[in-house]
Parts: C-alpha cells; structure tokens; sequence
C-alpha cells in the first residue's frame, strides 16, 4: 500500500480512536527541488542511477557533493530518507573512478550491509566494493586489503583490526580520499567521545601514508551540527541542513495511555504500559494491512509488544500471526536479524516491535505508520524514527505513546517542548581522559607517539601521556612514546561504553547459543532468577556466571516479569565550578559511585503489581564519573523541617523528577544517567541531590545539566505540579530503576524542596 489514501475502510484516527490523544500535529506535505547533475560526475553514474529511477538529484545533494569535491569536510543534516547516501555517493564514485579509495563508516552492520546491497544494485565500473567487519570471513580479509577501493565498515572494527594492522591497510590508505561517517548524530556521549580519538588515530596514520581525506558525515537534523561535527572529527567542517527533498503529510499524535484504576507501590495509580498500548494500536494497523515499525525502549519490550500483537491478531481471526509480526533487536544473532530485515524489506512482514536497533537507516520501504512507545531520549531521535514512516510515498502517521514517566508525561502535555524545538546538538567529550588514555596507547602501538602528534590529540593530550609513564603503560625513547606491554593496546577499552565483555545467554537443555548482553548489564537483566525473552519463546536464568561471562536460561512460562533492585553510595572527589543560588548552590565536578544489583522485583505480567522481592549477592561495581549536584543551606533546611516537610522523602522525589527531566537539556537517555539523593551527605555537611553520568569518567551530560540547570529545575518543579496525583506516581515523583524500592517519596515535599531551591 503506499499511504492512508489506499486504505478506504479505516483513517489513521480509527487506529488510535480507543487511544487518549493529547495532542495531533499536522505537517504538511512538501515538493522536492531537483537541480542538474554536477559536470564532475562520471556520465555512467546517471545512468546507472536512472535505472534505479532516480532521473535528477536534489539541491541539497548537489550542495554537499560539491563541497565534498573541492575538499572541503562536510556534514549533511537533513531529515530521514532524503537521500543522504546519494550525497556521499557522487564524490566517492567520482574518487573510486580516478585510482583512489573510500572508506565508510557506520554504527551498525545492518547499516553497512543495506549500503552494500545498494552499491551492488548500482553496479559503478571499477568499484569494489566489500564490507569488512566481524563476520567478515578471513580468507576475504586479504583479497578487500589487497583489492577493494570502497570498504564498509564500523568504529570497532576500525578500532580493533584496521587500524591496529595498517601497515597491511598501507595501499588503500596511501589512497584515501573520502571518510564517510553515516548517522553522525548517533556519536554522542561515550560512544561519540571514542570514535572521535579513533578518527584522530585514522588521520595521523593517512599522515603516515601521505594521504588528507575529505571527511562526508551524514546525520538526522541535529542542533549545531558543523560544532558536533568539528568536535567529531577534529578538523573545520560546512554543514548543509536544508532539505529540499520531498515529504509526504505527516499527521504526529501524542498519545497518554489510560489509567487502569488499579494501583501499585505506595497506592500509586498505575497507568497501562506503553507497550501494551503500542501493541493494541500495532495489532490494528496489520490487521488493515498498514506496514507499521513500533520503536520500543528494551529488548525485553520489543519481545513483549510483538508477541501482544500476534496475540490480538489471533483473536480477531489473522492466520499465523506470527509470520505477520515479528521482534527486531540487538543482542539476536546476525542470521536472524538478516532475516528479519529481508522480510520486513519484502513486505512478507507488516509489522515489527523493534528497539532503536532499527532507527540507524537501514533501508525499509512501503512503510506507512510508526509507534514509538517511550521517550526515545533526543528530539533528533524522535524525528528520526518518526521519519521511518512514509516511506511508501503516501501520508504518514506518527505516534509518540507516553510511558508512566515524568519526562513522557510531561511532554504529552506540553507539545511544544516535544515538536515545537530545534533537535538538540550531539554531547560529546573527546578529551575525556578515561577516553582518551586508552586511545593514546593504541596510537602508540601503532606508530611511536611524537611531541607533534600530542596536539592531534586534544589539550589534555600532554597530561594523560604523563600519567602513562608514571603507570609505565607507554615509556619514552628519543624517538617518541611507546607502548610497552606485548598485548593489544586497542584491547584496553570497550568503545561502546557498554560495560565491558559480552555474556553468552546459553539454552542449558540444549546447548544453543541465543544471544548476548554486555557484562555490566547482565547484572540487571540476566541474573539469577531473572526472566528473558528471546522471539517468541520465554525464559528464566538458572545461573549467571561473571567470570566466565555465560547465562544459562531454560525455557519457562511465568505470570511475572523481573525488575533488578541497585543500591548506590556516591563521594565527591573534586568541584570544577559551582553556582550560587539564594539558599542553595549547584555545583559540577568528579565523583565516584559504588554500585550493586541486591535483588529484584517479581512483577505481574498483567498490571505491574509486585508479587514479591528476592535478594542477589552480586559484587559492586565502581564508577568514576562526573555529576551535577545541588545542596541547600542549613537555615533553609530547618525552615523545610519546621514545615513539617520530610526532608529524605523530599529530596529523594525531586532527585527522581530532575533524572526524568534530564533528557530534555542535554542529549541523554533517562538510563545513561543515575543519581542519589539525601538529607545530609558526609562530603557537603548538607542536604545534596545528585545527577551523574552512568559512564566512566562522564559524557558531558553532568555539564549539560549544570548549564541549563535553571531551565532543567523549573521543568522538574512544573511536571510534578502538574501532576494530578495526590501523593506521588510513576508520572511525576517515582522511578522505574529506583534501587530503594521507591521510598521514601513525598510529592509535596519536593515541590517545597524545588520551591525553595529555585527562589
């Protein structure tokens, strides 16, 4: 089908009409504008592209291949499908026609593959393309050294092998031309901050060769995107943001799922989940045959939501369902998510619940709506997931589906704040010395680290090499700095920021292998008891072994899901800046955090009520990161305590409103962030709440906070106004990570304690 208009018997209203819709926002459809081929493409380009029926480029694509050709760094931020790839495309062709090579960049495989697929429909004379990544077998590594003028690959494996083996990378480098780094803006925060010195260490190598790439990032709308994208690759970058591709009509609806009328901890009301939600209106749109993508916010949701749907579509009669809807999401097999794509790409799969696994390009047409259930983290995201839908060349439609969540209830009531802002600019952080440490080390494993190559490296560069003599991880020579360990320097550091190794979840009966979560997250999803979701089948974990990194599940059907319970201590180990407020100062600086999963939460598959709480003994996990904090001064906290306000209860819900709220001032996730709270903390001798960055050494989200902390407090103080709970919910005060089991809270407390801090 190819938009609304096809579909006579049923509106996108009929789809959502059960649903309570907060807000609608109509974008209108809009033309495209086409200009000539550039005189510098070689004529079999067009023609090639022709058959694929594309007849002329739009203006913006001409813009930035123009830039790109006279050398100048370029970033392409425009909206979803606007034909970015093609872009990218025409100097690469013309650098690969003349002798030279290009290199290509993408967060995920999937991405990678789905540009192989399209530069083999191309077919270009003379280009050999090939991706090289880990499932790349090794009798092909050789020939694509030896031989491929373009190669797709990603930042680990940039990192781990390309980089690490450039003496056998020496051709292809000696001839680089272009750097193509796809879906910039997904390069934030950790993430961002690594990638960001491994292009670094690629520039000083294409150095060595005598070689200067042209670097062409492409990227979702994003705020500031020559700073994000200067930031990124360490040079001067033009950006091309205007899009002058066409769009269909869009109608974006805002959707506050109902209260179920029951409640959960506390007498809290309970609000049907999002998911659930998401599915009900998923099970719709296939069942009328509306190719639909339903963004959800955990692997465990995206199992949840399409089995739901399979569910309701076989009550309502659908044959197999389940060849109708399917989940998509990291963590599966690289076979299995192949598939997967094929058939949604092949329409033999309506719908699909799928993490943000899908948002990174990969290429779907025929699609028709969009469900994303939760706060996806970014506006940039938002728009980018939302952008999926249309894609068939009709109208579109939308739909952002609030969980019980401050921020997501907070945004469905004020529409402004989710669709009448600019997107956000990328945080990132590459002088971060937890980020750069590592990647000075592999940079002089690869060639001896010189007085000249420190300024590549950033202003802290000097400092860290230091400290790595001082641990005698690299050694000084007159010809440099070199590493001094026989192992692997780019094995130091995971650059995902993910946690560490990945652990094995293992079918103890049978032996299979069913997928995989990084180590610092099995704590929380994997541990003893817990219950995992894999496609259509559930389990539960008999035995989580860190050491040797495996998770042995048996297949099980319980009534409940699990919810793992951390408790956290936090210390100050420095204040970089703080600012004075009345009573109350906000300060930003380093501290360090201990962690620990103790137990988890058995809850009712159903309504989310908790049947019960068991206890782990899993080891602690130390952080050194960065926070934003706030303290408010003794007088002023007797004056709350005369008040007959309860200061811990107080300070803990505005500690998990502000976490909520977070994400709207610096580009964040509600779970890359953490935070405690308390009514006399031993370093400050006051009542201190704490935000910090859930990553070593920060992300730059802390500073974020601390900029905006005016703006970010007063959001926080207004949603739980707003909030038409008398004592505190899901909605405004309590949190879904909450290791204190969610007490104590006290909602009029916080606005009494937010009061005060904000004069």
């Amino acid at each position: 089908m190819s938009g609304w208009d096809s579909t006579p018997q049923r509106s996108w209203r009929d789809h959502i009409r059960n649903a309570r819709v907060t807000h609608v926002e109509r974008l209108p459809r809009s033309r495209g504008t086409t200009e000539n081929w550039p005189e510098w493409v070689p004529s079999f380009v067009p023609e090639r592209l022709a058959g694929l029926g594309i007849t002329l480029p739009w203006s913006h694509q001409v813009t930035a291949a123009d830039l790109a050709r006279s050398g100048n760094n370029v970033i392409i931020a425009t909206g979803t499908a606007s034909g970015k790839s093609l872009a990218f495309l025409l100097p690469a062709a013309e650098a690969v026609d003349s002798g030279r090579t290009v290199l290509y960049l993408s967060p995920s495989k999937a991405l990678a593959a789905d540009q192989r697929r399209f530069l083999e429909e191309l077919d270009l004379p003379g280009m050999r393309a090939a991706t090289y990544d880990g499932d790349t077998p090794a009798e092909q590594r050789s020939w694509i050294r030896a031989h491929a003028n373009y190669v797709l690959t990603n930042p680990d494996m940039l990192h781990h092998s390309l980089l690490a083996q450039h003496s056998r990378w020496s051709g292809f480098l000696r001839r680089l031309s272009y750097v193509v780094v796809d879906e910039a803006h997904y390069y934030r925060g950790v993430f961002g901050s690594h990638v960001a010195q491994i292009i670094r260490r690629l520039r000083r190598l294409c150095a060595r060769y005598r070689s200067e790439p042209t670097f062409v990032l492409a990227s979702a709308t994003t705020g500031t995107p020559e700073e994000s994208a200067a930031d990124l690759v360490g040079l001067p970058v033009r950006a091309v943001s205007a899009d002058t591709s066409p769009r269909p009509a869009l109608s974006f609806a805002l959707v506050e799922p109902e209260l179920t009328g029951q409640t959960g901890e506390n007498g809290a009301p309970l609000r049907r989940a999002a998911t659930a939600e998401a599915a009900d209106i998923l099970a719709g749109l296939v069942g009328d045959g509306v190719h639909t993508l339903a963004f959800v916010r955990s692997r465990q949701s995206a199992e949840v939501t399409a089995r739901t749907s399979q569910r309701l579509l076989a009550n309502t009669g659908v044959a197999d369902p389940a060849r109708k809807v399917a989940a998509y999401r990291a963590g599966y097999l690289a076979e299995d998510r192949r598939e997967l794509e094929e058939e949604l790409r092949s329409g033999e799969l309506v719908g699909l619940a799928t993490t943000s696994a899908l948002e990174l390009g990969v290429d779907v047409t025929g699609l028709d709506a969009v469900l994303i259930a939760g706060w996806p983290g970014t506006r940039a995201s938002l728009w980018q997931q939302a952008g999926r839908a249309g894609r068939g060349g009709g109208d579109a439609l939308a739909v952002f589906i609030a969980r019980d969540d401050p921020l997501d209830t907070y945004l469905v009531h004020n529409p402004e704040a989710t669709l009448g802002r600019c997107v956000e600019a990328t945080v990132l952080d590459p002088d971060n010395p937890y980020v750069l440490a590592p990647h000075l080390c592999a940079a002089a494993s690869e060639l001896p680290l010189t007085d000249a190559d420190l300024t590549l490296f950033g202003p802290q560069a000097e400092t860290v090499v230091a400290d790595l003599v001082d641990r005698k991880w690299l050694r000084r020579r007159p010809r440099g700095w070199f590493w001094t360990h026989n192992e692997r320097a780019s094995g130091m550091t995971d650059i995902r920021g993910t946690g560490g190794s990945q652990v094995q979840i293992v079918d103890a009966a049978t032996g299979q292998l069913l997928g995989t979560v990084d180590e610092a997250a099995a704590h929380g999803s994997v541990h003893d008891g817990a219950v995992y979701l894999h496609q259509e089948a559930t389990y539960v974990v008999d035995r989580l072994d860190v050491d040797d990194g495996v998770a042995l599940v048996r297949p099980a059907a319980p009534e409940y899901t699990t919810w793992s319970r951390e408790t956290t201590e936090i210390s100050i180990r420095g204040t970089s800046h703080q600012q004075r407020w009345d009573s109350a100062t906000v300060h930003v600086g380093d501290v360090e955090v201990a962690r620990q999963v103790v137990g988890f939460l058995k809850r009712d598959v159903r309504t989310g009520a908790v049947l019960g709480e068991q206890r782990l003994d899993l080891p602690q996990r130390t952080l050194v990161s960065r926070a934003v904090w706030w303290t408010l001064d003794a007088e002023a906290t007797e004056r709350l305590r005369a008040e007959g306000v309860e200061l811990r209860g107080a300070a803990h819900a505005a500690e998990h409103a502000a976490i909520g709220l977070l994400p709207l001032f610096a580009t964040c996730d509600r779970w890359d962030i953490g935070g405690v709270s308390t009514a006399l903390h031993p370093d400050t001798g006051l009542l201190t709440v704490f935000v910090y960055d859930g990553h070593q050494g920060g992300a730059g989200f802390a500073e974020r906070g601390y900029n905006a902390a005016a703006d970010w407090l007063r959001a926080t103080r207004d949603a739980v106004a707003e909030c038409a709970c008398p004592t505190g919910c899901p909605s405004c005060v309590q949190s879904p990570k909450c290791g204190n089991g969610n007490e104590p809270l006290s909602k009029a407390g916080a606005l009494r304690l937010l009061d005060t801090l904000l004069g």
